[in-house]
């Protein structure tokens, strides 16, 4: 399915996408050394319910999870990059922490992600990933305009990636999305240009470039559903909301303050 928003429901998703930036910090803010990975999760609750929205992943059960996700934030530490199910886990000095966050407000969703190394001092290499995840993310923005293809998307996020030298899987990527958290079309971190749907004004895609430091292989946690670096590295992941506008894109999901 590909929605297509009217002026309504574009505001609407203005306000559900600065809803997600502004939890997405708040939560970044209390990730300190020593904070459990359960409370951030529970913080992320309260904050969702407090603004009147819903988690897109309470009850989330696509064919590649393990049943319901049953929490409402994900939290990926080190080699975890997408998925990561909240668990007992106390953050440490030198951790990297993606913090990915979906809801719904009023009936549209919006999605985003972050990463960002915890504490002490941050190794020069988990800062090149992280800055190479967020190039890519706004190469991938650059891109997306009324009448480009979504193969422009993936090969501006894919060269970008490419060029910093870094592995691509192709699994997972980026993805429609309105009333329902994931929705097509589906929107690869690498590509061939002039190919793919055509974006018209009104769409909402989720960008999502994500890697690993020397890996393209992924491997499934016992939990189900977080998924990890095959060889153990670490990984980064940032994510935008964004709506194809007139003039090109707008990002919906960066926070208000």
């Amino acid at each position: 399915m590909i929605e297509i928003l009217n002026a309504d429901e574009l505001a609407r998703a203005r306000a559900t996408g600065a809803l997600v930036g502004d939890i997405l910090q708040a939560l970044k803010a209390r990730a300190a050394v020593g904070v459990n990975l359960l409370d951030l999760d529970r913080w992320a609750k309260r904050l969702i319910e407090d603004a009147g929205a819903e988690s897109c992943y309470v009850d989330y059960a696509p064919s590649f999870g393990s049943g319901p996700f049953g929490h409402y934030l994900c939290t990926a530490v080190n080699d975890a990059v997408l998925h990561g199910m909240p668990h007992d886990y106390a953050l440490r000095p030198g951790d990297l922490l993606t913090l990915d966050l979906a809801v719904t407000l009023r009936g549209i969703s919006a999605d985003a992600a972050i990463s960002f190394v915890v504490g002490g001092t941050p190794a020069v290499e988990d800062l090149a990933m992280i800055e190479a995840t967020e190039r890519a993310l706004a190469a991938g923005i650059a891109a997306a305009r009324p009448g480009a293809r979504i193969g422009d998307l993936s090969h501006a996020i894919g060269t970008v990636l490419h060029d910093a030298g870094y592995p691509i899987n192709l699994e997972f990527g980026g993805h429609g999305i309105g009333s329902t958290m994931h929705q097509d079309p589906h929107i690869a971190n690498d590509g061939r240009p002039g190919r793919g749907y055509t974006l018209p004004p009104g769409l909402l895609l989720a960008l999502e470039p994500w890697v690993m430091a020397d890996t393209d292989v992924l491997r499934t946690d016992d939990d189900g559903w977080t998924l990890r670096s095959a060889t153990g590295c670490r990984t980064a992941h940032t994510e935008h909301t964004i709506a194809i506008t007139a003039d090109g894109a707008e990002i919906l999901t960066r926070p208000r303050s």
